[in-house]
């Protein structure tokens, strides 16, 4: 019979300091968009509670379904305030989309091909494929598979992109979707948080209704 201590599976404690203090855990697995910074700039206090925290020893690592690269989300931190030493790393969707497409040890992976249509970013900055050996083509007939990685943007084969509003990436997904080519998602949320707004990432509208797909998550 269980013990009632083996039943407990959920404690509470009074703020960070509390648990910390314990020293019961050795890792700390820390998002960062609405928990760290709103995208702009570091939530009240957070900054320094990193610094406190990292004071009992923690080892911290940024986990994050940003489509952006590990590197990419530590610079983020830094030129937000945050003091990326305090780190061990980070891992982010974006950075397992990147592995995933380079190494191509997954048996899924390994038959995309290699043409693609790329969604992205714009006005928070494009995503670099560079590395992938990957072709970028604007024309669905050409394409093998679609990469989503923002919901700005189209890629074009220049390595520039074109900005498109979300009604016209739906109808180049709904044009892939008619194709059937499979879909690399490379963040699966639904929206994150910008300053005080909300931002439509590509889980929301590019997953639904598209069969073929594979979501990377952190």
């Amino acid at each position: 019979m269980l013990q009632s201590s083996e039943l407990q599976l959920f404690q509470t404690f009074n703020g960070l300091q509390h648990i910390a203090k314990t020293h019961q855990f050795k890792a700390w697995f820390l998002d960062q968009f609405g928990v760290l910074h709103d995208g702009k700039q570091p939530y009240p206090g957070a900054i320094s509670t990193l610094q406190k925290l990292a004071t009992t020893g923690a080892k911290m690592v940024i986990i994050s379904n940003s489509s952006r690269r590990a590197s990419t989300t530590m610079e983020k931190m830094k030129s937000l305030g945050f003091d990326t030493s305090l780190f061990l790393g980070a891992i982010t969707s974006g950075e397992l989309t990147h592995q995933y497409l380079q190494r191509r040890d997954d048996d899924w992976f390994a038959a995309l091909g290699k043409s693609c249509i790329h969604m992205t970013w714009k006005g928070r900055g494009a995503i670099s494929l560079e590395g992938l050996g990957l072709q970028v083509v604007d024309k669905v007939e050409e394409a093998e598979f679609l990469l989503a990685h923002g919901t700005e943007a189209l890629g074009l084969s220049s390595g520039a992109s074109c900005s498109m509003t979300l009604e016209e990436l739906e109808k180049v997904l709904e044009r892939c979707a008619a194709k059937q080519i499979p879909m690399v998602v490379a963040n699966p949320d639904f929206v994150t948080v910008e300053a005080r707004d909300l931002r439509v990432m590509p889980g929301k509208d590019f997953e639904s209704s598209y069969p073929p797909v594979y979501r990377i998550h952190s």
